[in-house]
């Protein structure tokens, strides 16, 4: 497909793997803001023996040229398994950068769309992944502020291009900067007490072991996360091979003190709440790489925690939501990160319409919103 002297072609060879991996950081080199992808990482997420999303997912990843130079990138995505979950038709579109041209951007989701009508699709959405443990969401508010490991960082013209291209916000997501205090928010305490007495819930204490008892957590925490999150727009269920993968990937990384789950009478996991060390200002200096000393600043940061923390996420069975449940592994996490001298909190994109988990972030005192992203469709 071409536009003018605009090509954009499908990425068939490893060596445009790469490019199309390092695109991103030749566009945000000189962006203090713009936390890179590990090259690796982005290399091996299109490769079907080493994503296992392709079990339910097809993809193409394209790049865009003008006069000989690479000027844009985007990645076609069709997840069966969550088209047939929400009764839709949606080819995705992830891994979209480009320069200030609207013409590259038209050309990049035109090749998209094409691609989408070819197996059946009737709309287009995006950023989205293969699945939400890729990041997704657009930036459109906070573009002064660093991002973090999980999410997009993205110039201020992306938004303005898909609007003046005719797409519209299909849903939005906001993140709040958190001030953690040196004693937990009185009110989550008083409601994670209630909590664990009403249903006779406990906080998980972990042994000394990171192996069996730890495996046997981590498959319970994927497995909450596909009930818990299931409502949530656009979600898409992980597998138990995509659980296999992430297990065996980076239970060696979390680091326990962060990491707090919510049991029952029998030790099943029924809330959790996930957290880790900020690597973002450690991906910058590795620069998508993590050889030779890439994995050297990412370890520093994880073995020796800044001022500031991730929050991934809060994730609470079904049946024990809208109870205060929530509140027992965040007020624990809350505790234990202050108790190693952090003080401030970068929560995860949370929907807009999820007002419950907004309002716990009300809690701490200081907090507010930095940064607004959303999800744009269009029909085809």
């Amino acid at each position: 497909m071409s536009d003018g002297n605009i090509s954009v072609v499908p990425v068939k060879t490893g060596r445009d793997l790469r490019r199309f991996a390092k695109f991103n950081l030749q566009l945000y080199k000189d962006s203090p803001y713009s936390v890179p992808d590990l090259i690796i990482d982005t290399v091996n997420s299109f490769k079907p023996s080493k994503n296992a999303a392709f079990e339910f997912c097809d993809a193409q990843p394209f790049l865009a040229y003008m006069d000989g130079r690479i000027v844009g990138r985007v990645a076609a995505i069709v997840n069966y398994k969550a088209n047939q979950a929400w009764n839709v038709k949606t080819v995705r579109f992830g891994w979209i950068d480009f320069i200030d041209d609207i013409k590259v951007t038209a050309a990049l989701l035109d090749a998209v769309a094409e691609w989408g009508k070819e197996r059946g699709m009737d709309r287009i959405e995006g950023p989205f992944g293969f699945t939400d443990f890729d990041p997704e969401g657009m930036l459109t508010y906070g573009f002064d502020r660093i991002g973090t490991m999980a999410t997009i960082y993205n110039y201020p013209y992306y938004p303005q291009h898909l609007e003046k291209l005719g797409f519209v916000q299909s849903a939005s997501w906001s993140e709040w900067m958190v001030c953690i205090p040196k004693e937990g928010p009185e009110k989550l305490e008083r409601m994670s007490r209630i909590a664990m007495e009403r249903y006779n819930l406990h906080v998980a204490v972990y042994g000394r072991s990171k192996g069996k008892e730890a495996k046997k957590y981590a498959y319970s925490l994927f497995r909450l996360v596909n009930e818990a999150y299931a409502p949530l727009y656009g979600y898409s269920a992980f597998s138990e091979k995509q659980i296999d993968r992430f297990v065996s990937r980076y239970l060696s990384f979390l680091d326990r003190r962060f990491v707090k789950l919510a049991l029952d009478s029998n030790d099943q996991v029924v809330g959790a709440a996930l957290t880790m060390p900020s690597i973002a200002k450690a991906l910058i200096k590795a620069k998508g790489r993590l050889f030779p000393f890439g994995w050297w600043h990412i370890l520093w940061a994880l073995k020796r925690p800044s001022n500031l923390i991730e929050m991934l996420f809060v994730a609470v069975k079904p049946e024990y939501q809208n109870k205060g449940v929530a509140a027992i592994p965040f007020y624990a996490v809350t505790h234990s990160i202050a108790s190693v001298g952090v003080t401030l909190g970068e929560s995860n994109p949370e929907l807009d319409t999820n007002s419950k988990m907004q309002s716990i972030w009300t809690y701490y005192t200081g907090s507010e919103i930095i940064k607004h992203r959303a999800v744009f469709y269009k029909n085809i």
